[in-house]
């Protein structure tokens, strides 16, 4: 089914997952507003869909932890007659290590990255979809909103809020053609965990997902209009124990995962 006529919202769309759900969308015909920090990677996702695709693409650049920086581009593709379908919230980081230990700056970032500015971006286009009847918000949550990481505090943290938003939102527009769904990889082999510091934790080691594979179930759900899917069959049995199991031993075991790197470091 080629949806020609939507404009979908790629945000962290330079690599992994958000590079891959770019080509899902592509795939269909959609065309493609890509934004992230770097223009070059941007430039080149957005002639090889070009070429593989024949979609077109605008490429933006922009760096979400400017407070600003959600509305700035919400104005610039109004004042370009740019209506976007499907805004899919992609960008997002995590650093790993204590809180106590870890620069605020950087935390502070981090929330205002993978909170603030998904909810600014969901507001913003949100009214118009629903006034429409039609799109959606695809929501890059985590396994981590499962639980609270000890060594991850604030990065889990913020995707439980990704989650819990996600969730509250779905039901809160059920009815009006417009879908919202949060996808929840696990470990997934991207970029992330070196950025994040967290490389040689125990959650990276082993059974980590290819980006191009957690995109598909992701874009697949969002067309379902599952409101919430868990990636891999091994990552809804963990979310699943996590649930059943006391917070006091889910927290601990989450903290011996994440320090599992500083015995090794």
């Amino acid at each position: 089914m080629r949806l020609t006529e939507e404009t979908v919202l790629v945000t962290g769309a330079s690599s992994g997952i958000g590079r891959e759900l770019a080509r899902c969308f592509a795939a269909e015909g959609c065309r493609l507003v890509l934004l992230a920090r770097k223009k070059a990677a941007l430039e080149s996702l957005a002639d090889e869909l070009r070429r593989a695709c024949k979609t077109q693409s605008e490429v933006l650049t922009a760096d979400l932890a400017a407070p600003e920086a959600p509305q700035r581009l919400f104005d610039h593709l109004r004042a370009n007659g740019t209506k976007v379908d499907v805004l899919v919230n992609n960008a997002g980081f995590g650093a790993k290590g204590r809180f106590a230990e870890l620069a605020a700056d950087r935390q502070i970032d981090m929330v205002q990255v993978n909170v603030a500015a998904l909810m600014h971006l969901t507001r913003l286009f949100l009214p118009a979809m629903i006034e429409r009847h039609r799109g959606g918000v695809l929501n890059v949550a985590s396994t981590a909103a499962f639980q609270p990481g000890p060594g991850m505090a604030v990065y889990y943290a913020t995707k439980a809020f990704v989650l819990s938003f996600t969730e509250a939102v779905a039901e809160e527009v059920m009815g009006t053609g417009v879908t919202v769904s949060a996808l929840c990889p696990g470990a997934t082999a991207t970029n992330f965990a070196a950025a994040a510091g967290a490389r040689t934790s125990a959650f990276f080691d082993r059974n980590a997902m290819s980006a191009a594979m957690v995109a598909a179930i992701g874009h697949r759900a969002f067309r379902q209009g599952q409101v919430v899917k868990i990636a891999g069959v091994r990552n809804r049995w963990l979310a699943f124990g996590v649930r059943l199991g006391p917070r006091a031993l889910v927290r601990k075991i989450a903290k011996r995962f994440n320090d599992a790197s500083y015995a090794r470091s």
